[in-house]
């Protein structure tokens, strides 16, 4: 931290302004004169002093430029208390234009079940698409922030049913999921000079119906034959990162999410002479979630992120814990 800082226009003699404060008399005798510490002036820290990967949830509202490629691939463990879900999620991105950024996010995962059967092995899970347009960019100067709206679209390439005696295998939901959001980007510079970045992302997801066979991720048993219908989310998240030093920040998100219910209808086929209607839904679900996280890059290109999502445990959902690592490069 540098600051610059401004002195008295006037030079005193050390034993002289020693003396005079001992006695408890001005410096200068027969004179009524007061020392006035002037403020110190505090240096703002660049934005290309600020070296980011992003905190864990929150996406960012800038777009890429032209020509250039981000891709940032994340691995973690969600722990609850009857299984652990380790996982990869990568975001591989590319600008189209200044203003338009196309990706896709592949991800894998295996799960390990604490009383039952574990997955037979690392599985494929949905494939997103995603399209962001940006609206605005940020202006320190008028105060306004960088502004973008995502259209997102994940595929059911996950494998949700015909899950036999290893429903660890289920890793996809079966059903087209379309997202919408709008994210929010702004820098604030604190009294220390330091950056202050903050996010804001808000996202409304629906999806279309699934179809069921057999043992499946959302509950149904062997004979099973139907479909699900997962319900609409509404998710919203705030993230804050401070940028101790260039290379050091210390992120936080705090991500609400309203899931509604989930139905499945069809029928028990076991006995074809009298197949039994089968019909329920989930509850309705609202979560909260804490992620704080540390980042480090060794350039302003390059950098990791180790985190973890905390939920805890509410009236419809179990409590977790999801420990992450991620690695962050644009070129």
């Amino acid at each position: 931290m540098r600051h610059r800082f401004f002195r008295p226009s006037m030079i005193m003699h050390p034993a002289l302004l020693l003396c005079g404060v001992a006695a408890g008399l001005s410096p200068m005798p027969g004179l009524a004169q007061e020392i006035v510490a002037l403020p110190a002036t505090v240096e703002r820290q660049k934005l290309d002093d600020a070296w980011w990967t992003g905190p864990m949830m929150a996406n960012s509202a800038a777009t890429l430029p032209r020509g250039h490629a981000l891709i940032e691939t994340y691995v973690y463990d969600r722990i609850n208390a009857t299984s652990h879900g380790f996982g990869s999620l990568t975001y591989l991105l590319y600008g189209i234009t200044d203003g338009v950024t196309l990706g896709v996010k592949p991800s894998f995962g295996f799960n390990a079940v604490k009383n039952g059967r574990d997955g037979s092995g690392v599985g494929f899970g949905d494939l997103t698409f995603s399209a962001q347009l940006r609206l605005t960019s940020f202006d320190a100067a008028k105060s306004i922030p960088a502004i973008a709206v995502s259209l997102q679209h994940s595929l059911p390439t996950g494998k949700h049913d015909r899950l036999g005696d290893r429903p660890g295998d289920g890793l996809g939901s079966g059903a087209h999921t379309t997202t919408l959001s709008l994210y929010a980007q702004h820098y604030f510079w604190l009294p220390n000079g330091r950056i202050f970045r903050a996010r804001l992302n808000v996202s409304n997801a629906f999806s279309s119906k699934a179809t069921l066979n057999d043992v499946s991720v959302y509950g149904t048993g062997d004979g099973f034959r139907g479909h699900a219908m997962p319900g609409g989310s509404f998710t919203i998240g705030l993230s804050g990162e401070y940028s101790l030093t260039r290379s050091w920040v210390l992120a936080l998100d705090l991500i609400r999410n309203h899931e509604g219910p989930t139905r499945v209808a069809g029928f028990d086929i076991r006995d074809l002479a009298d197949p039994l209607p089968v019909r329920y839904r989930s509850n309705v679900s609202t979560t909260f979630a804490i992620a704080p996280g540390v980042e480090y890059s060794w350039k302003a290109n390059l950098g990791i992120l180790f985190a973890a999502r905390f939920i805890p445990k509410g009236r419809h959902n179990s409590a977790s814990i999801t420990p992450a690592v991620a690695i962050n490069y644009v070129y």
